[in-house]
């Protein structure tokens, strides 16, 4: 079974580490300064291996919670922001000062969802990450929960589990570790699964409990694996209180869950297609489906039976088939009036319609992304 792991985790050299709330808390609630220091060693013993760690830190309510002697999370947002500012700060100090015996500033960078929807933005994460590297320091990456109304009342990045996907596709890196208080995705017996060569295999495992500090679950983790896998890299979901957890993992040992990445990697452009959030839908029909899916073809407006929503020129739209389940993603070459305009027409009609400047197809290929099914 190790040779198995081994063979994923060989090439690595640059990854992505997610630490939850209860993670980080002590049996008090409290931050959990000796785990973060553990935590720290062992990412400064993977620095001096030339492996680049980047880490996604939850905790900054908790810890809010805990310095103000709030009793619960609230629930009026405005408050709940104020305790994550708070809350902030007394992370980084803890992180700080566990990288301090390393000699290893720390650097805090907060994120938004709009952060990753804008292709601009997405691509400044990972140049402002790597120049923090470049510099010697670590980064430390939590959500934005002080202005990000959005997340904090539908939490969308589910407990950074999906921050840590969505920052692993900007930084391209080969490895997303999920850090949680259980010892990754198991079976029936209760016995962790090692080796996942599907999502398909684990679904069916997912339970829907979530911890009284996390807002995620197993299920964000099988959402992150389906992302990071999808393009081509590994995942694996451990028990971060595990002796020398990290260094392990790196070492191929059998720890926690390893999700197997596919074979092909994909792009920076294919990974931020994935990872955006759409504004709107193109419906196709059967025969357009089997093009995309079973031939690689780019999308024309023949197939288009429908739009949905709102978009512009260049948006990135979900494609749904008939059954209304999202089948890729990609970049529009029209606003959506226009799509309306010249769906289930041939070429030379769109072209009578449209002019010269017409375009052939409605998404490219190049700019399409085939999704999960």
């Amino acid at each position: 079974m190790e040779h198995d792991r081994s063979r994923f985790l060989l090439h690595v050299r640059s990854l992505v580490v997610k630490l939850g709330t209860q993670l980080l808390s002590d049996a008090e609630g409290r931050l959990d300064a000796p785990f973060l220091a553990q935590i720290a060693g062992q990412v400064a013993a993977l620095r001096q291996r030339r492996i680049q760690v980047t880490v996604v830190s939850s905790g900054a309510i908790g810890a809010g919670l805990r310095e103000l002697n709030l009793p619960r999370r609230p629930r009026d947002l405005a408050v709940l922001q104020a305790v994550a500012a708070v809350g902030q700060r007394r992370l980084m100090d803890a992180w700080a000062a566990a990288f301090a015996p390393h000699r290893l500033p720390v650097a805090q960078l907060l994120l938004t969802r709009e952060d990753i929807d804008s292709r601009k933005r997405f691509l400044n994460v990972r140049n402002t990450v790597q120049q923090v590297h470049a510099l010697g320091a670590v980064p430390i990456i939590n959500e934005n929960d002080t202005i990000s109304t959005d997340e904090l009342a539908r939490i969308s990045f589910g407990d950074n589990d999906i921050l840590a996907a969505l920052v692993a596709h900007a930084m391209q890196a080969h490895l997303l570790v999920l850090l949680t208080v259980v010892d990754g995705v198991l079976d029936a017996q209760g016995r962790p699964v090692r080796l996942v060569q599907s999502l398909a295999q684990v679904r069916e495992l997912v339970r829907a409990e979530k911890s009284p500090l996390g807002t995620g679950g197993m299920n964000s983790k099988l959402q992150a694996a389906a992302m990071v896998t999808g393009a081509g890299e590994a995942m694996v979901v451990a028990n971060g209180r595990e002796t020398d957890v990290l260094l392990r993992i790196l070492d191929g040992g059998d720890v926690g869950t390893l999700f197997v990445p596919s074979q092909r990697r994909s792009s920076g452009r294919q990974r931020w297609i994935n990872a955006a959030r759409p504004a709107g839908a193109i419906h196709i029909d059967e025969g357009a489906v089997r093009a995309l899916v079973e031939r690689g073809r780019s999308l024309l407006p023949a197939g288009v039976v429908k739009v949905e929503g709102t978009f512009a020129k260049g948006d990135l739209v979900e494609v749904k088939g008939p059954d209304g389940q999202t089948i890729a993603r990609g970049l529009s070459n029209y606003p959506a009036s226009q799509v309306q305009q010249i769906r289930g027409r041939k070429s030379s009609e769109v072209r009578a319609a449209l002019g010269d400047g017409a375009y052939e197809e409605v998404i490219h290929r190049n700019n399409l992304v085939l999704c999960d099914r």
